[in-house]
């Protein structure tokens, strides 16, 4: 039995863990995939305090080593439902595998909607990314493309217009979904072109981006591009614990500041949480936040 089962190995589950620690309780840390998280996709971080610059595989093994050292246990674990009891929860595994816990923090983030083509996955971290705020200002005076045709592909489409020679934007409909404040925005910067009724078909560059070829009006025509990003939405991981959260339409759960799940005894942190900015700092804010709020709960039934 552990006081605190943590669902999710990225900087909020890892973050957490470290605090849940340091209060002195025991703590689980299960992940299906990679400790670390989404960060470990990223070549360079540069916009976490005090790293000037460090890859996202070293920042992850960091977390992961430091949640270790201060004696939080992992196991790479897919957990597939959470069976409540009188006092305690079970976890279930897809291995078959069952933990029993006090309380839990969900933390199992959100990934990018993809675009489902070839060398997608490939060039990830080598031209294809899916956050400008991250890794747009690797791009400066370099041509870029973003696809998406919402408010978020529109901010992203404006923030690097402020640093990159060119920007394309990309979107399958005739106009955007996004607001139209943004768009006029856009439009009035000499170094953003619309690429409308287009889609994303090609990736060009053997280890590296070299450019897309997108189809236009039923034509196909190649775009000289540095760096791609994918602007289309993201998927939160948060279906197999419905029962537990409030989810909004998209799926991310609709927690309090305090990271509390309407459910006593659960907790919800990092980018599966309904918030406006889903950074790496706001992962590990929450992991601190959802830790502390879960021992406090703890700690008011003894």
């Amino acid at each position: 039995m552990y006081d605190i089962a943590i669902i999710g190995g990225g900087p909020a589950g890892l973050t957490a863990a470290v605090y849940a620690r340091r209060a002195g309780k025991s703590v689980l840390v299960l992940e299906k995939n990679t400790f670390g998280g989404q960060i470990t996709w990223s070549p360079r971080v540069e916009n976490f305090p005090g790293f000037a610059s460090i890859t996202g595989v070293e920042l992850g093994d960091r977390f992961l080593a430091q949640a270790m050292e201060q004696g939080a246990e992992v196991e790479l674990e897919e957990v597939t439902g959470v069976r409540r009891g009188e006092e305690s929860m079970a976890l279930a595994c897809e291995s078959g595998a069952e933990f029993h816990t006090r309380a839990v923090i969900v933390a199992t983030g959100a990934k990018p909607r993809m675009l489902g083509i070839a060398r997608e996955t490939e060039l990830t971290g080598s031209g294809v990314s899916y956050c400008a705020v991250c890794d747009g200002a690797f791009y400066k005076d370099r041509a870029v493309a973003v696809v998406g045709g919402g408010n978020s592909a529109l901010q992203d489409a404006l923030l690097l217009s402020e640093t990159c020679s060119q920007v394309h934007l990309i979107h399958r409909r005739d106009s955007f979904r996004g607001e139209q404040r943004l768009v006029e925005a856009l439009d009035k910067r000499a170094n953003v072109k619309f690429v409308l009724d287009a889609t994303v078909k090609e990736l060009l560059g053997a280890e590296e981006l070299r450019g897309v070829v997108v189809e236009q009006h039923g034509a196909w025509r190649e775009i000289a591009v540095d760096g791609l990003f994918v602007a289309i939405g993201g998927e939160p991981d948060n279906a197999a614990f419905a029962p537990l959260l409030k989810l909004d339409e998209a799926g991310y759960a609709d927690a309090s500041e305090d990271c509390a799940a309407p459910t006593p005894g659960v907790f919800v942190a990092g980018d599966c949480r309904k918030k406006g900015v889903r950074q790496l700092t706001t992962a590990v804010a929450d992991g601190a936040v959802a830790a502390v709020a879960a021992v406090h709960w703890l700690d008011s039934l003894a």
